[in-house]
């Protein structure tokens, strides 16, 4: 079960209202790479988990922590919303200075939340369920966390630099140690997981069962102008599982046939053989 702690994780306080800003900061919300997609994300590896207990604390226990996170940027979002209107609008088409904080707030702000936080990104988009990733490989899982952290610190990170309020800056800078204790987090986990099944995924397809296929697993094809990608530890290198040599295929050759599909069905009325015209028939 879950239960609700009225206090905040860290404080949230703004200097002034800033509706644009707020705009702004709906991306870390409930963007793609949001609060929302880790929250959704953790919790459902977590529930989903199968095998070693402590993957699925560690799961609930982050997952949980950033359904406080979501909190905070609501309130994030409400505090820099106080004091709009739609006067505050009409307003700003008067003053370019008001213009410049009043006239970029979203709508949805005003219509349908009444000055609070929505599940949407900063331009509206509403939060897709398909961003999460839960597919009940762990490996797999805590390399998508890893990803979702990186992208999501990275947003915030720019957002920090989009505005001089000191109190919005304050809350980003919690959230961007948290993000950081995060990546650490999955880099951990990672590590661990790596060294007991290794690092490839799925562990339980072994290389020799890709049989007369496994030379491709090690060969880096250069299929862009130029050969500066050959200057890197993929394409000369040794796999990390140390199964094999990379090997750099400067001039590639396609080893698979010209396709040549039928022509299909009249009902399907490509129109690829008047000679099948359905008036025929």
């Amino acid at each position: 079960m879950f239960r609700h702690q009225k206090e905040l994780q860290f404080e949230v306080k703004v200097d002034r209202p800033d509706p644009m800003l707020a705009r702004q900061i709906q991306e870390v919300l409930g963007g793609q790479f949001g609060e929302m997609t880790v929250m959704m994300q953790y919790l459902f590896q977590g529930f989903n988990c199968r095998g070693e207990e402590k993957y699925k604390d560690m799961l609930m226990d982050i997952g949980t922590e950033e359904i406080g996170h979501v909190e905070m940027l609501c309130s994030l979002i409400s505090q820099l919303l106080d004091g709009a209107s739609p006067e505050d609008q009409a307003e700003a088409a008067k003053d370019p200075a008001t213009a410049a904080i009043m006239g970029g707030i979203n709508p949805q702000h005003l219509l349908v939340s009444g000055l609070g936080g929505l599940p949407t990104n900063s331009n509206g988009v509403p939060w897709n369920g398909s961003y999460i990733v839960a597919s009940g490989n762990l490996l797999a899982d805590m390399r998508s966390n890893l990803h979702a952290e990186s992208q999501g610190r990275l947003q915030v990170a720019r957002l920090y630099h989009m505005t001089k309020d000191e109190g919005v800056r304050a809350t980003f800078r919690k959230m961007l140690a948290r993000d950081r204790y995060h990546q650490y987090q999955w880099m951990a986990a990672i590590a661990e997981l790596e060294e007991k099944n290794g690092v490839v995924v799925p562990a339980s397809f072994p290389p020799e069962a890709e049989m007369e296929s496994q030379p491709e697993a090690y060969e880096f094809w250069n299929l862009s102008e130029g050969n500066e990608s050959a200057d890197g530890l993929w394409a000369t290198g040794s796999a990390p599982d140390g199964t094999g040599d990379f090997v750099y295929v400067a001039e590639p050759v396609a080893k698979g046939q010209i396709p040549n599909p039928k022509v299909p069905a009249a009902q399907l009325h490509h129109d690829l053989d008047r000679s099948q015209s359905l008036n025929k028939r």
